[in-house]
């Protein structure tokens, strides 16, 4: 499936246009001012994360009616101001999140409400407690380093959020994964965060965003094309990472050569696991495995990387193996 229906990354080819060029009715319109006081003013203490294509602040809701509350009255909220430069027209962008509006999964971020006013773009989404999984990996000060089983919950996660999307009626690519864009509840269950930017990977210069995969520098067969088993490698990618702890993707790692050489490394696994952790922190056998799996998914043919679904069956299998009778 080479030429996906849709993308998480929704490049400009990937959602087709429709009649319906307003979001979907379970999304709530906020005005700016709205937002100003759910926010407080968006405070610098309520300010989440900085990017150069956005910020996110804390804000609080009504849990019912959704309409700007205070921190004693209100749940907690992500608000995401994005960046306008480059970005799409009205209409385009209201299709993506009449589109993004329509999925629910517990492991996807859930999108609550936008706010179209004047010249700004912002999105208000559930608040994940945890932050994002890129800053546990790097051990915020005064934070913990995640457990073996915590790594494994968070990879089962990610591994059911991929496979609902792709299992999905009009087939989403999530296109952008890294540890990044998922995000950690309160009970460390990971939910992959809707990516409605409107920057597209640089296929010469490899965009930030996501781990890329072969096909996507591969000048024979259509560059830039995307498909499920695009996402496939990606995971393999994060399954190291939450393995060894370091970053997934450096400027090295382009060359194609460094690429194979990073699979190879699974073969040595517990010597390159997250030295933050002790050695009895986790088994040995399910290291491996892991590594087995991740080198699967990492294959440069993408034909011969399994599905999403066998790799979360697989997956579950490590954590969970079946007892002996």
């Amino acid at each position: 499936m080479g030429n996906c229906l849709a993308s998480f990354g929704f490049s400009s080819t990937s959602v087709e246009r429709n009649n319906e060029s307003r979001p979907t009715p379970c999304l709530k319109s906020y005005s700016f001012e709205d937002l100003k006081t759910a926010t407080r003013k968006f405070h610098p203490d309520n300010l989440i994360e900085k990017d150069g294509d956005y910020l996110v602040f804390k804000g609080w809701i009504e849990e019912q009616t959704l309409s700007p509350s205070t921190p004693e009255t209100g749940m907690g909220v992500a608000v995401k101001i994005l960046e306008l430069e480059g970005f799409p027209d009205h209409d385009e962008w209201l299709t993506k999140l009449n589109y993004v509006g329509q999925l629910h999964h517990p492991n996807l971020v859930k999108l609550i409400g936008y706010c179209l006013d004047g010249k700004h773009r912002i999105l208000v989404s559930e608040f994940s407690g945890n932050g994002s999984l890129e800053h546990r990996l790097t051990r915020r000060v005064g934070t913990r380093p995640l457990s073996w089983e915590t790594r494994m919950k968070v990879a089962i996660g990610v591994a059911k959020g991929l496979s609902f999307l792709h299992g999905a009626e009009s087939q989403v690519v999530y296109r952008y994964l890294d540890a990044s864009n998922i995000l950690l509840d309160d009970e460390f269950n990971a939910k992959l965060s809707a990516y409605l930017s409107t920057r597209i990977m640089d296929i010469q210069g490899y965009a930030t965003q996501g781990y890329p995969a072969t096909e996507y520098v591969d000048t024979v067969v259509a560059p830039g094309c995307v498909s499920e088993k695009s996402d496939v490698y990606c995971f393999g990618v994060l399954l190291r990472a939450l393995s060894t702890g370091q970053p997934a993707v450096t400027q090295s790692m382009i060359d194609e050569q460094n690429r194979l050489d990073c699979v190879m490394c699974f073969q040595k696994s517990v010597q390159i696991m997250d030295t933050n952790m002790e050695k009895d922190d986790y088994p040995r056998k399910a290291v491996v495995a892991v590594a087995a799996l991740a080198s699967q998914c990492t294959y440069l043919n993408p034909s011969l990387r399994p599905k999403m679904s066998e790799v979360l069956q697989k997956l579950q299998k490590v954590v969970s193996p079946p007892k002996c009778i």
